[in-house]
């Protein structure tokens, strides 16, 4: 689910009062104990305490994480390089960890990584307090608490969104912060996205010759967001070739003047992996490692790769939701427009009303019954090929096995799960 928007809903969301006041006087109740009225610093000796009391006038991050959880170790590097900058540029500003971790060396070892506080790993009961009194959900979560007594649910969300232009996080600076966003989607262009600082050009499949980017105006473009070492990118891509070429020929064949391309923004860790990665590639890419691609992570709010950005002709963001509609649709997703996505439900609820009912899947072991979003259906990850889908899919409505329509290869019910176990 999206949880922004160019409307100002975030601000409208993060400052409705849906969280309870908390004034900076009760930093003490909130993070002390009977016999405890200090935090730990980011070492593991037990004699590097710290004051609550030095928290008072401070903007604080109460920070939920874990060390076993991915997501977790994910946002503590985006969390660090927030919070370093905004120390060394002496804001008023702290972090508490409140950890889940599963044994007291797990929790040593993990806030041994980070720069902040953190409640002892012992103090039980306060954690489960402030898990309480913040209806914490889920991990990684960032409350963010205001010396004016203001509490904001969002830090994970407006740290991967704004980084240090987010602090110190009142409704005014979230609103000056949306304003400005608005106006680069208004003047958003091909050009303004993917120049920088002179460069005006990407780099061809061979990385043999510079493309200029103005050469892309017109055109459909993808932005896909991808690494090397990502297992769920090593799967996707070779898809998405595949798509590519079918919707390159198709587009020739039509001979209408439309056409598509796909720039490649390197999330690799090294330039060789990155040649090497992109060398699988029949498509262009920016230069490795330049201040456009995390300008443009941020600016699309990309939190997970892979993730493909659909760029209209005219230079305005059509979709951020590329890598769901080629595994949807394949090919018959482009140009990836509200109308063609119109025509293509359509199309599927047509084919929904010849399929069967319940049928069996070689990979499961129980009926599968085919639903719809408005029949117990939903997004959920195919069972088969492990990516994202939506509308209809065949589920077994006992333990939720799911997969796309496409992706069902009928069998018979005595030799249903016979490939392997659901």
């Amino acid at each position: 689910m999206e949880l922004y928007d160019n409307t100002g809903n975030l601000v409208q969301a993060l400052t409705n009062g849906d969280s309870p006041k908390i004034s900076s006087s009760k930093y003490h109740s909130l993070l002390a104990s009977k016999d405890r009225d200090f935090l730990l610093s980011s070492t593991a000796e037990a004699d590097q305490q710290v004051k609550i009391s030095d928290l008072e006038g401070k903007v604080v991050g109460l920070y939920f994480s874990a060390n076993w959880y991915p997501s977790c170790r994910n946002f503590n590097r985006v969390l660090i390089g927030v919070y370093e900058q905004l120390k060394s540029n002496g804001c008023k500003f702290e972090i508490v960890l409140v950890s889940s971790d599963e044994d007291l060396g797990a929790f040593n070892g993990y806030r041994e990584t980070m720069p902040w506080l953190s409640i002892p790993y012992s103090d039980l009961e306060t954690k489960k307090a402030l898990n309480r009194q913040f209806d914490v959900e889920g991990i990684p979560c960032l409350i963010i608490l205001q010396p004016d007594g203001s509490a904001l649910h969002d830090g994970v969300e407006l740290i991967y969104k704004y980084g240090v232009e987010a602090f110190p996080f009142t409704k005014e600076k979230l609103e000056e912060l949306q304003r400005e966003e608005r106006m680069k989607h208004e003047s958003q262009t091909l050009t303004n996205l993917l120049t920088n600082n002179g460069r005006d050009y990407l780099w061809n499949p061979t990385m043999t010759r510079k493309v200029p980017v103005d050469s892309l105006i017109g055109k459909t473009v993808g932005l896909y967001f991808s690494a090397q070492w990502c297992i769920p990118c090593a799967k996707f891509t070779p898809k998405l070739i595949s798509i590519y070429h079918k919707i390159k020929q198709s587009l020739e064949e039509q001979g209408g003047g439309d056409d598509f391309e796909i720039v490649f923004v390197s999330y690799d860790r090294d330039q060789s992996s990155f040649v090497s990665y992109h060398g699988t590639m029949p498509w262009l890419a920016l230069p490795f490692g330049e201040p456009t691609i995390r300008n443009l992570a941020k600016y699309f709010d990309v939190q997970g790769i892979p993730c493909l950005i659909i760029i209209g002709p005219d230079g305005k963001t059509v979709t951020k939701h590329g890598r769901n509609l080629i595994n949807l649709y394949q090919e018959n997703a482009y140009p990836f427009t509200d109308a063609k996505l119109e025509l293509l439900e359509k199309e599927m609820e047509e084919e929904a009303k010849r399929l069967p009912r319940t049928d069996y899947h070689e990979g499961h072991r129980h009926e599968l019954t085919l639903v719809s979003e408005g029949s117990g259906g939903g997004p959920f990850i195919c069972c088969d090929c492990d990516e994202q889908g939506s509308g209809w899919a065949y589920q077994c409505l006992g333990c939720g096995y799911e997969v796309h329509p496409r992706c069902m290869r009928a069998v018979d019910p005595s030799n249903a799960g016979s490939v392997k176990d659901g």
